[in-house]
Parts: C-alpha cells; sequence; structure tokens
C-alpha cells in the first residue's frame, strides 16, 4: 500500500495542485497532510484527491475551527495515532512534540522544519516530506511511502 505525505503547505494553491495530481497519477491508497495548510479555502484542492485523506494542525492553522469544519472533521490536533494497512502510524506538526523514542508506531510523520527527511531509527521510518509550499527554502517536496516494504521516496514538485 502506497500513501502520499505532505506538509507545511501555507496556502501554495499551485503546489499543492502539483501534489494532488502526483498522488492520483501514482494511485496512492490514502494521503496524510503534517499540518500548516493556513486557510480553509486551500482544502477546495485536496477535495480533488482520489483517497481519503487526513492531517494535523500546524503551528501556524490560526483558523482551527474553520479547517475542522471545512475538512469535515479530517484535520485534528496531533498527534493523531492511526492504523493503515498493518502498520501502526504517528501524525504530528511538531516532532518535538512526541517522543519518537518511546513512540510505537512503525511510521512516523512530521512536518514543521520545511527539511526533508527518511530516516529509519530503531525499526521505525521518519518521514517529514519538507515543506510543500516552497516560500521559505525555495524547494517544494512531498513523500510517498510504501507500508508494505517500509519505504519512501521524496519528491520535488
Amino acid at each position: 500500500m502506497e500513501i502520499g505525505v505532505l506538509s507545511d503547505t501555507h496556502d501554495n494553491l499551485k503546489k499543492l495542485d502539483k501534489a494532488v495530481r502526483l498522488f492520483n497519477k501514482n494511485k496512492v491508497a490514502y494521503v496524510l497532510h503534517a499540518g500548516d495548510f493556513i486557510a480553509p479555502f486551500t482544502l477546495d484542492k485536496l477535495d480533488k484527491l482520489n483517497c481519503n485523506w487526513q492531517g494535523v494542525f500546524g503551528n501556524n492553522d490560526g483558523e482551527t475551527q474553520g479547517l475542522r469544519q471545512r475538512s469535515k472533521n479530517r484535520i485534528r490536533k496531533g498527534p493523531l495515532r492511526m492504523k493503515l494497512g498493518n502498520r501502526k502510524i504517528t501524525l504530528v506538526h511538531d516532532p518535538k512534540t512526541i517522543s519518537l523514542k518511546r513512540d510505537n508506531s512503525d511510521l512516523a510523520v512530521f512536518g514543521h522544519t520545511h527539511k526533508p527527511l527518511v530516516k529509519k531509527q530503531n525499526n521505525k521510518l521518519l518521514v517529514n516530506p519538507g515543506e510543500c509550499g516552497g516560500w521559505l527554502s525555495g524547494e517544494s517536496t512531498i513523500a510517498l511511502v510504501d507500508l508494505d516494504s517500509l519505504s519512501a521516496r521524496i519528491f520535488t514538485i
């Protein structure tokens, strides 16, 4: 099972549209957003996904009520723990808000730093897709995660 992962879209509709197209082209089964959507209108782009999605609030998501309502409660305060396929997943915006060592998930997804990361640590895959919006670093990145092999690839969009 392959899933799409993104974070820190920061209202960049053009880049979010590219991310959605890449996820749909790759026929991902699910999409996780690690926060910093910013405004509820950005969720219109996520409606074009051919799969379900969930996300967590980031530190710049001031309109939490609007985001929660517009997303039909698919955006929540992190950490969000879930199971997809046979994998336990933890989704959070800022990785410093949880203890990655004590977390018992197979996959930990986070954002906030705007720096892409794919790393295996203690039989756990850590994935930061980087920033989809590209405003801070000048590079827009997202990730595809294969839950069967517990591996990930970063894509520049």
